[in-house]
Formats: C-alpha cells, structure tokens, sequence
C-alpha cells in the first residue's frame, strides 16, 4: 500500500435509491494512496467527499445469496459471518460512510493516511462492527513503507540486513526479507496495534514478494515456502491473542498455494485478488493464471475476494456494462467482486445500486 496525493472530487447525482464509490493497484504488486476526506462521524453520508455518487441501473435485488456469490467462511481459517459483498477504502475512510454503506466487509487502513498519528481509536472500529460490518486491517508484509510507525529515516543510508531495495513504481516502498527476525517483531509489532483496535482480522499485502527475490538469485521454492511460514505465523499469532475466529486474508500472490502442503488453504480465510478479469479496461493477461487457483480456494468453503479497476466515473451505457460483465462474471465461479475506480486511489466508495451492494 502506498500513500499518494489526492484530490477530493466530489461527485453528487441525485438519483432514487443511489448510494457511493472506490479503488487499489494491480497485479503483480499492491498499494495505498493518501488522505482527502475532512468528513467526520456526524457528516451525511452524501455530503462526503469521500463518496461518489452515480446512477442507478438495474440490479438484481431479489436475487438469492447464492446468486449473490455468497460465502460464509468455514474450517480452521473461517468465521461464521456470511460475507456477500465487500468493500475496499484505504484512505481517509470514514466510519460513518462505511457504516451507512451496506457492504457486509470492509478492507481499510489501521490508520488514515497511514501514519500513527490519525490511527482509528477502538471505539471507531466498534462502530463499524455493531453495523454488522467486517472491519479488515490492511498491512503490508513483503514490503517496508517509510510513512510507518515502525520507519527509521536512517535506515535509507545505513540500512538494517532485512531491508531490500526501493519499488522503483511505488517510492518510498522498499523490498524486505521477510523471513528474517527482524522483520517479523516489526510485523507482530503492527498486528498488535490491529488487535489492539479491534479489528476482526488482517488483508495482508506484497505476499507475492517471493517473485522478487527469486528474481534476485533466491530459489524459488524455498522464497515460496518462507511465505508461506511467515502467513501461517502470523495466523497464530494474532489467533493466539485474537481468537480463532481472527480472519486472515493474502492479497496476490495465489499462486502460493502451488507451494502449500495443504495447511496454508486450510489456514487462510480467503483469498484476495486484484485485476482477475480486466486489467483497466481490457481483459487481464492473469486471469487464466489467477483463476484455477482462487476456484481452489473457494472449493474449499473460504472467500474469495477480487477487486477490479474498471470503472470510469462516468455513469455511460459502457462503463455501465462493463462492471456488469464483472459482477457477473466473478459470481458466476462463486467470487465476491469489487469494481473499484480506474485510478486505483483507494480513496473513496464506490456503491452502485443494486449490483455493489447487492440489495
């Protein structure tokens, strides 16, 4: 995730029953954009800058959940929440909106514009979940981001060993070996403040790290296989003080579980992924990578996740068809989809009346 500047547009359309709107990054690496909204918890909803408001088009409202793509997580990495539709808002999310989205998950920021400093007290956390909604922490885990708690600007002239080099798309965001020590406190560090916030489980980024390092002369397999580990400690630590019931989600990377003896499917409550069916507004060179393995994950009874960046803004008969043609697509294999926003900001909600939502 990475913090970029953003300008707040406010789009207001009034239109029967129409609600809000937002976007990530893309295959193979992930990210987080800036702050932008001043809304606080008394704001009206369609007063946010942070909500983009479009037209209604049909939507099938009185289809059934299992139309709907509905999943209720199960088995050792489950939860016993039904999720049929999730959300994805990385900057300056508001409680507020979310509460008032209708969204059954929401993947946001421990923070609102990353730093400590504007983190979400426990009792905005609370909020969210007595709406009946699934708050999930995004961290990053294969990657180091110099606007975090845990960074030392010291480090970019003296480096510590576990500290890799700079993403050269995404400044700021540096390369970690993530199997060291090191690394991991950091880590169990962050998860702590997660826990401590009360949030029901963790969106965990940049596990497709492994591709970087095998890239550099580490073999493959084993890079693999220490991420693996590394997600499968971080299911135990959190559980051990969260619950069992603590959701853990990877975010890229599925081809892990080419990796997996079996215990990574069956820790994991689901799997995420972004740009499965378009990459921007053509169809994604990675979707016959991506998708025996995310029909694998959701075979097994846990959620899958996609996110799209295929929406234009713009409300046309196209764009309009176009995020049909994904809905429909990742909920015909069983998906619980997300079109987010071209830009991929992350920075707002993107609702669309009966289809996101659906009801």
């Amino acid at each position: 995730m990475r913090y970029t500047p953003v300008i707040a547009v406010i789009i207001i359309l009034v239109a029967s029953g129409c609600v809000f709107r937002i976007p990530s990054q893309g295959t193979p690496s992930t990210a987080t954009p800036s702050a932008g909204s001043n809304m606080t918890q008394n704001t009206p909803l369609e007063d946010s800058p942070s909500v983009s408001i479009i037209p209604s088009f049909q939507g099938r409202d009185n289809a059934s959940p299992a139309e709907k793509g509905a999943v209720a997580p199960k088995g050792d990495g489950g939860s016993n929440l039904s999720v049929e539709s999730w959300a994805y808002w990385l900057q300056n999310a508001s409680p507020a909106a979310i509460v008032e989205s209708g969204f059954d998950l929401i993947v946001m920021d421990y923070s609102r514009d990353g730093s400590e400093e504007t983190a979400y007290t426990r009792e905005e956390i609370e909020v969210i979940k007595g709406a009946g909604i699934i708050p999930i922490a995004y961290i990053s885990i294969g990657e180091a981001e110099d606007y975090r708690f845990y960074w030392d600007e010291g480090w970019v002239e003296n480096p510590p060993e576990w500290l890799g080099p700079e993403n050269p798309e995404w400044r700021g965001n540096y390369a970690v070996r993530y199997w060291d020590e090191e690394w991991k406190r950091i880590i169990f560090e962050y998860l702590d403040k997660i826990i401590a916030q009360g949030f029901m489980g963790v969106y965990l980024d940049k596990v497709d790290e492994y591709w970087f390092w095998a890239e550099r002369g580490y073999n493959e397999s084993w890079a693999a296989q220490e991420m693996i580990e590394f997600i499968l400690e971080i299911a135990n630590y959190t559980r051990s003080k969260a619950g069992e019931g603590f959701m853990i989600v990877p975010q890229n990377g599925e081809d892990l579980l080419g990796y997996d003896d079996g215990a990574l499917l069956k820790t994991v409550s689901g799997w995420a992924s972004e740009d499965v069916f378009y990459d921007g507004f053509h169809s994604s060179p990675w979707m016959e990578e991506k998708l025996p393995f995310l029909d694998r994950v959701a075979e097994a009874g846990k959620l899958v996740l996609v996110v799209d960046y295929i929406d234009d803004g713009t409300g046309s008969p196209e764009n309009t068809d176009r995020i049909r043609d994904f809905i429909e697509r990742a909920r015909g294999r069983g998906y619980i989809p997300y079109a987010a926003l071209e830009d991929r900001a992350l920075d707002r909600l993107v609702v669309i009346p009966g289809l996101q939502p659906p009801r």
